[in-house]
């Protein structure tokens, strides 16, 4: 996998180098340590408040949870987050830039991902090719450049390289196995994998996990959640809608706990699972 293009590697190289730019420029210091910041997120649907003024940050290279009680808002913060929906109100900011009603695509670009399941069309798809179409930019994708004079080796070359960045995500996830199985043959668990190595090939530096574990047996479950801790510790940043409260207190730093669709509490798990705020939420004992 090409490091310049997309390797677990690269995301901790930019990080690098945006906290060198921060130390000689402070007003970008806390863009760094906060890539992603909501603030007074609001969000309606007719007369029903999805999302009611909710503000929070996720660190640079964390492992963060976002959790609460069915309804609590949870998805819809994603949506409006990654540009699925458009907030009524209220700001998001990554890597410092506003981003609020941006389309999708257009955050993708900037570097925040969200895990999506393969849709129909790719079910009839390899692996392999679900992986090579994954990335954007590519030279072949626009029909006038690829008849350029010289394009056509910079094509071939692009694809060499594409092909080697995809069989080391393949093995990387553990399914360089089912290389040339279709992505509809795919059990649960090994849908999530492959949902998580197509977000990886658009060369992010934040994850956005949506259940990333349901319907996920017990091994691969320790798969997936082995991959993302590798990905952390490249420097990858990742925030995590799980409804297993253990993996989420066992597994995350951090914990966003969102209630009737703003941000009831916020901390370390220790202190969110003992919080009679959330216990009451959840109308349960300790989280």
């Amino acid at each position: 996998m090409s490091e310049s293009q997309g390797s677990p590697t690269a995301a901790a190289e930019r990080d690098t180098a945006t906290a060198d730019t921060a130390e000689s420029d402070g007003s970008r210091a806390e863009a760094v340590e906060t890539p992603l910041r909501v603030e007074n997120l609001r969000k309606t649907f007719g007369g029903i408040v999805a999302v009611d003024d909710a503000s929070f940050v996720v660190e640079s290279g964390s492992l963060t949870g976002l959790i609460g009680p069915n309804g609590a808002g949870k998805s819809t913060t994603f949506n409006c987050i990654t540009g699925a929906h458009k907030p009524d109100s209220g700001v998001v900011e990554f890597k410092g830039e506003a981003i609020t009603g941006l389309r999708p695509d257009q955050i993708a670009t900037r570097g925040l991902v969200r895990t999506f399941q393969i849709a129909r069309s790719l079910e009839e798809m390899t692996v392999l090719e679900n992986l090579m179409l994954a990335p954007k930019g590519q030279i072949g994708e626009t029909l006038w450049r690829s008849v350029l004079p010289g394009a056509r080796g910079q094509v071939i070359k692009q694809e060499e390289e594409l092909r080697e960045r995809v069989w080391e995500t393949l093995e990387f996830f553990e399914i360089d196995h089912l290389a040339q199985q279709q992505a509809g043959t795919l059990s649960g668990g090994q849908r999530k994998l492959l949902e998580m190595a197509r977000a990886l090939m658009t060369d992010p530096d934040m994850l956005l996990l949506d259940e990333p574990l349901a319907g996920v047996n017990p091994t691969l479950e320790r798969k997936l959640l082995a991959r993302i801790h590798d990905l952390q510790a490249e420097g990858y940043t990742f925030l995590l809608v799980e409804h297993d409260m253990d993996v989420i207190m066992e597994h995350c730093e951090r914990v966003i706990v969102m209630h009737q669709g703003s941000v009831l509490a916020e901390g370390d798990p220790s202190v969110i699972r003992h919080d009679e705020r959330v216990i009451e939420a959840y109308l349960g004992e300790d989280v």
